[in-house]
C-alpha cells in the first residue's frame, strides 16, 4: 500500500472511532474524525501527557512530563529530556521549528521534513511500530500522534514518558501543540515566536480573502486525496483550513457515513463542476493539471478549461503543524487568480 492509501485508511479507521466513543471539546481529530483522548492509564510506572490535557495539568511536578530546555541539557536539570524520538510527522516539524530538533534522536520513516531528520530515520513506523525497536533506543522521551493505542499501552508497561499530539480539528489546536511542546521541551519562548508568526501569517491571509472582490456565489473547490478521488469534508482539519478562507467543499455534499473522507465518483465530481481543484497527491501519486485534464470527460469541468486546477505539496496539505500556513497561502494564490478571472 502506498504512503497516501495508507494514510487516507488509517484516517478514516481512528476516525471511526467517534462514533463509538463520542467527542468533547478537548478532544483533537485524526485530520478531521475526531480521535479519543489517550486510552494510556496514570499508571505510576511512567509519565503521561496528551495534548488535550495538557493545558489542565502542572508538566512538571504534577505529570512528570520531561522538559528540554534548550539544545544542550542545563546543568542539573534532570526533567530535561537528552534524547527524543518522534513518531509522528508533524510533531516532528514542531519539534524542530520550536528549537528542540537537537534532542531527536529518532523519527519515523515518514518524519521527512526537515531535511536533516534524514539521518535520524532507523527504520520505526509509526503506523505499525516495532516496539522493541523503540525501546532499543533509550530515548527519555516518545513522541506519537496517539493514534495506536497498543504503542501507548506497551511504553505505560515499560515505564517511558510519552507525550500524544492528536490531530488538530481546528488551526487553532494546533497553535496549542506547538506551544505545549514548547512547555515540554522548555522552549516556551521560541514556541509562542512560532505561533505569535503563524497568526500574524493567517490574519494577513484573510485580509488579502477580505480583499477580493465579491462574487455573485461562493468559489467552490475538490480537495483531491489520490487518484481514486478520496476527497476530504469541511468536517475534516484540512478542510476547516478551506473554510476559514470562504471557500465551499463539494464533497460536502457526499452522501453516506464517510468520517469525513468520501471517495467520490468521477461523475460527481463532473456534475458538481468546481471552480478549483487541489491535488494533493502530486508527489506520492504523481498527479497533475495536465493528467487531471487527460482524464475521459474532465475537459468541460471549469477548473480544468480555465486551467484552475493546482497542485498542492502532499506532505503541507495533510500535516498540521508550523507549515499549514504554507499550505494556506498556496490556497489564497489560487483564488486570487481566479477571482481576478472571473471579477474581469
Amino acid at each position: 500500500m502506498t504512503h497516501r492509501r495508507l494514510a487516507i485508511a488509517a484516517a478514516i479507521v481512528l476516525s471511526g472511532l467517534l462514533g463509538a466513543c463520542g467527542s468533547n471539546g478537548n478532544e483533537m481529530s485524526i485530520e478531521g474524525g475526531a480521535v479519543p483522548e489517550s486510552t494510556a492509564s496514570d499508571s505510576d510506572q511512567s509519565e503521561t501527557l496528551s495534548a488535550s490535557d495538557h493545558n489542565a495539568a502542572d508538566t512538571d511536578a504534577n505529570t512528570g512530563a520531561t522538559r528540554d530546555d534548550s539544545d544542550t541539557q542545563p546543568e542539573g536539570d534532570t526533567s530535561v529530556p537528552s534524547s527524543i524520538i518522534s513518531l509522528s510527522p508533524t510533531a516532528t516539524e514542531m519539534l524542530y521549528a520550536i528549537g528542540a530538533g537537537s534532542a531527536v534522536v529518532a523519527v519515523d520513516d515518514f518524519s521527512n521534513y526537515p531535511a536533516e531528520t534524514s539521518d535520524k530515520m532507523p527504520g520505526i513506523s509509526g503506523y505499525d511500530p516495532n516496539v522493541e525497536a523503540i525501546l532499543g533506543i533509550g530515548a527519555d522521551l516518545i513522541v506519537t500522534d496517539g493514534t495506536n493505542p497498543d504503542l501507548i499501552d506497551a511504553l505505560e508497561r515499560a515505564g517511558v514518558s510519552h507525550w500524544e499530539g492528536y490531530a488538530a480539528v481546528t488551526i487553532e489546536d494546533a497553535f496549542d501543540q506547538i506551544e505545549q511542546l514548547g512547555e515540554l521541551t522548555g522552549h516556551e519562548a521560541e514556541a509562542a515566536e512560532v505561533v505569535s508568526s503563524l497568526e500574524a501569517r493567517l490574519a494577513a491571509l484573510l485580509d488579502r480573502i477580505d480583499a477580493l472582490s465579491v462574487l455573485d456565489e461562493p468559489l467552490t473547490y475538490y480537495h483531491e486525496l489520490d487518484n481514486t478521488y478520496y476527497s476530504v469534508t469541511s468536517e475534516t482539519f484540512i478542510g476547516t483550513t478551506y473554510s476559514l478562507l470562504g471557500l465551499r467543499n463539494i464533497a460536502d455534499l457526499a452522501e453516506g457515513d464517510s468520517y469525513g473522507y468520501p471517495q467520490l465518483s468521477a461523475e460527481f465530481i463532473l456534475d458538481k463542476d468546481p471552480d478549483l481543484i487541489f491535488l494533493a497527491c502530486t508527489i506520492y501519486c504523481g498527479e497533475t493539471p495536465e493528467s487531471v485534464a487527460a482524464r475521459p470527460g474532465w475537459d468541460v469541468l471549469t477548473a480544468v478549461a480555465e486551467g484552475h486546477v493546482f497542485s498542492l505539496d502532499d506532505d503541507t496539505a495533510s500535516r498540521w503543524g508550523p507549515r499549514i500556513l504554507d499550505h494556506m497561502t498556496s490556497v489564497v494564490d489560487a483564488v486570487e487568480l481566479v477571482v481576478a478571472a472571473k471579477a474581469g
